[in-house]
């Protein structure tokens, strides 16, 4: 046994996945033309897999951003947040995500994932407890485990579930922090917030929302499904990514709580890794105000979403329990999936293939994101694809 034979496990996920001609965790965009449309091996493709919820990757207001940052500031900080890599630009991010979720303190990482190790790291200990919804995002699951603190998990969106385990808790839940997501992202399922919000106060702990994939798309200034919900000004720590709905790269907490910025100076991934670049965080700041500025860009998601929703329930495929950017198609097992998966590309059409253990229920999924920059036939096309695919698939 030698320190790489271990992944001999690795070698042979890798030849199951390729069984049904392509890896679909290798896929190459040779050409990116629009937010919806790149060319993969010769082939005009319809993006339905890449989660840029609002169109915003090729905004002219926000490449312009992006290149007048490059031109007075350079491509990047070559420092951290501690040392050089603090700009007078990234403070103004700060300051415009704490207004836009109306919370007075926020920090900006250089990732989502990285926002949610940091973040995590700081607020837990090993003499404190984490109830983590079940079907969290493997960034909390990870984060939660290099905190040291005492995880436990409760069922997915089960309001009595976790009001259980924080009575178990006793006076203990007062050093406890409740990990849910807004929208989830496999299934497309929204946590019941309100509920766990009040359960989780009741009992005297701290709540942390992800809202990664609900940023910009639900609730009324797109605040995401605390929001929605109506619960926002009761969240605890907000977190989120720059890297979806904003068509960037980075993370994000806001907070009411004073102590955020007191994270700065114990959250290793906040301190030990590069700052973002300059023209991330102008385009970054630019998506945030079209975000902010265009409330007709929620109402094209929305009406892309209910489209293809409607339109792969019409055609008899399972899909997930609720209208939302994202529409998840249950199939069979992993080699189903991945046959199905491949001959969507070969038709034109990327999705996602989520396959156990990445999937919550041990069962195959294929994942749609719909853009609000996706246009009508597009969508309809989509639905075709996966009408036409079944019937050969099946065969």
């Amino acid at each position: 046994m030698t320190l790489l034979d271990k992944f001999a496990v690795a070698a042979e996920i890798r030849e199951n996945l390729e069984s049904g001609g392509h890896d679909p965790t290798r896929v190459v965009i040779d050409e990116i033309l629009s937010p919806t449309e790149g060319m993969v091996e010769g082939r005009l493709t319809i993006l339905a897999g890449t989660n840029n919820y609002l169109g915003m990757t090729f905004d002219p207001a926000c490449i312009e951003a992006g290149r007048r940052a490059i031109e007075t500031m350079g491509t990047g900080t070559t420092g951290s947040r501690m040392a050089n890599g603090s700009y007078a630009a990234h403070a103004a991010l700060e300051d415009e995500i704490a207004d836009f979720f109306g919370m007075q303190y926020a920090m900006v990482f250089s990732t989502g994932y990285a926002a949610n190790l940091g973040m995590l790291t700081a607020l837990c200990g090993r003499k404190d407890t984490v109830l983590l919804d079940a079907d969290a995002h493997a960034s909390l699951y990870d984060g939660c485990a290099m905190s040291g603190a005492n995880v436990f998990r409760f069922r997915h969106n089960d309001v009595e579930s976790l009001d259980k385990r924080l009575q178990r808790l006793g006076e203990a839940a007062r050093d406890c922090l409740v990990v849910v997501e807004g929208l989830y992202s496999v299934m497309g399922d929204i946590a019941p917030l309100a509920g766990m919000v009040e359960i989780t106060h009741r009992h005297g702990a701290l709540i942390l929302v992800d809202e990664a994939h609900s940023l910009g798309v639900f609730g009324e200034r797109g605040c995401g499904v605390a929001e929605q919900e109506g619960v926002l000004d009761q969240v605890d720590f907000v977190v989120g990514t720059f890297s979806k709905t904003l068509g960037a790269m980075g993370g994000f907490c806001a907070s009411p709580h004073a102590e955020l910025e007191l994270v700065r100076y114990v959250s290793r991934p906040f301190i030990f890794t590069a700052s973002s670049s300059p023209a991330t965080v102008a385009s970054t700041h630019e998506a945030l105000r079209q975000l902010r500025q265009r409330p007709e860009l929620r109402r094209d998601i929305w009406d892309n979403a209910h489209r293809l929703y409607d339109g792969l329930k019409s055609g008899g495929f399972e899909v997930g329990p609720r209208v939302s950017p994202v529409v998840a198609v249950r199939l069979g097992d992993k080699e189903h999936a991945v046959r199905f998966w491949n001959a969507l590309l070969e038709a034109g059409v990327y999705t996602n293939l989520m396959i156990p253990p990445a999937s919550p229920d041990r069962h195959s999924y294929l994942r749609c994101s719909v853009s609000a920059a996706h246009r009508p036939e597009q969508i309809d096309r989509i639905v075709e694809a996966f009408t036409e695919v079944n019937s050969l698939v099946a065969q």
